[in-house]
């Protein structure tokens, strides 16, 4: 027997718990969150063409070594050639730093330890560079994200995570003259402080901002982390075998922990957005803190077909607290199923149009809220009630959902699943 979902009956609970202000939510904002903005080479947004704002992992890998030269670039290639077809910028710079322990004097692919890691820290500078892009100045989905969350009177704040190092939230906050709290404190040279973090001392109207894996301009102080040193600053963590190290330091250790307790505190829930379900440090955190606490949620609304997302379907197998919401279908309560909306009621069809339809012109309807742009429309209306002149995105926010990579979970309290 073939199960299926209804998407109406799931977006009907979420739009009404984003539209109160009575719960606790957060949001896990990946990579391919800022690739759901398509720009022009001016950085203005566009309806048709461009590029992503932000590229992705494969895109960023080809830039960082295409930017280098000389005995560096040799060696880059060198190292992306013996990882094979699974390279990409995380696993060349873990190769790295690994021959910048292991070498010493002896040399490989032309550098020795000192010359790996001069290449480890000049790809840095160019990741950062690329990541470095500032936000659009039209309307985009991360001022409609800060406008819902600085719009609604809140008991407790929206809390963000975020793996990415660019400051397009920051941007966003402060073009809307939202106040929020990053964990840095301090007027000349904010310091980051991990009692502040841990605290709740703060109003709810003041939002959380938590960069997991660092930021530009941060810097490395002595034995502080400082902000306030420009973009071309950046303290990063990369994965694999050095993530797992820096995690377990400061400022890492009091931002992981934060997740750690959001995601353990009674009645939360969880959105994310951009994030793959492959960061193995982050989804042992979500592992451990849902089989703790069966009262928080979190679904994974994923840009893909189910059957591209696995990462994500796995650990919603494991647990019913998690579930996954993509194109064509959804792991609800741990059940998989396809999506069939079911008959609207009164006056639904128009909010049914901010989360079900065609991506493109003359493509079936499927589920659109994998598209950050999508689902930041979707938070902005929540509260509206006179949906006929609101429910289809402008031209900008249009272009900015139309083919983004964006990969995003949302939690809520009640799930449940329509069998037929």
């Amino acid at each position: 027997m073939k199960t299926f979902h209804n998407p109406d009956r799931f977006m009907s609970d979420l739009r009404q718990v984003l539209s109160q202000g009575r719960k606790r939510i957060g949001m896990l904002v990946g990579a391919g969150a800022p690739m759901s903005l398509r720009v022009n080479e001016a950085g203005t947004l566009v309806a048709e063409g461009g590029r992503s704002l932000m590229p992705g992992v494969e895109a960023l890998t080809t830039q960082s070594i295409e930017a280098l030269s000389g005995q560096q670039k040799v060696a880059a290639e060198a190292i992306r050639a013996e990882l094979g077809a699974a390279a990409n910028i995380e696993s060349i710079l873990t190769r790295i730093r690994l021959l910048q322990q292991a070498l010493g004097p002896a040399q490989v692919h032309g550098l020795d330890s000192d010359g790996y890691k001069a290449l480890g820290a000049e790809i840095c500078k160019k990741i950062g560079e690329v990541v470095g892009a500032p936000l659009p100045k039209e309307r985009n989905p991360y001022t409609e994200l800060v406008s819902w969350i600085s719009g609604t009177l809140r008991s407790h704040p929206v809390e963000i995570f975020t793996t990415n190092y660019d400051l397009l939230f920051e941007e966003a906050f402060e073009r809307s003259r939202a106040s929020y709290f990053d964990g840095f404190t301090g007027g000349h040279l904010p310091f980051f402080d991990p009692v502040s973090v841990a605290s709740d001392d703060l109003p709810p109207r003041w939002s959380r901002l938590w960069k997991l894996h660092g930021s530009l301009g941060w810097a490395l102080e002595g034995d502080s982390v400082v902000r306030g040193r420009g973009k071309a600053a950046s303290q990063l963590v990369y994965p694999d075998h050095l993530k797992y190290e820096l995690t377990q330091k400061q400022p890492y250790s009091a931002l992981f922990e934060r997740l750690r307790q959001f995601l353990l505190t009674p009645d939360s829930i969880l959105l994310t957005s951009g994030f793959s379900f492959r960061d193995a440090h982050i989804c042992a955190v979500l592992d451990e803190a849902l089989a703790m606490n069966a009262n928080a949620a979190v679904m994974a609304f994923q840009y893909m077909p189910l059957a591209s997302e696995e990462p994500a379907c796995k650990l919603a197998y494991e647990r019913p607290n998690l579930s996954v919401y993509a194109a064509d279908g959804a792991v609800i309560g741990g059940v998989k199923g396809a999506w069939r909306p079911g008959d609207p009621p009164k006056n639904w069809e128009d909010i049914r149009a901010t989360f079900w339809g065609p991506r493109w012109e003359g493509e079936e309807s499927k589920f659109l809220l994998g598209d950050f742009a999508f689902l930041t429309r979707f938070c902005a209306l929540a509260q509206a009630t006179d949906m006929s002149a609101q429910a289809t995105p402008d031209a900008n926010v249009a272009a900015l959902g139309a083919g983004s990579a964006a990969v995003v979970a949302v939690a809520v309290a009640n799930v449940g699943e329509a069998k037929a």
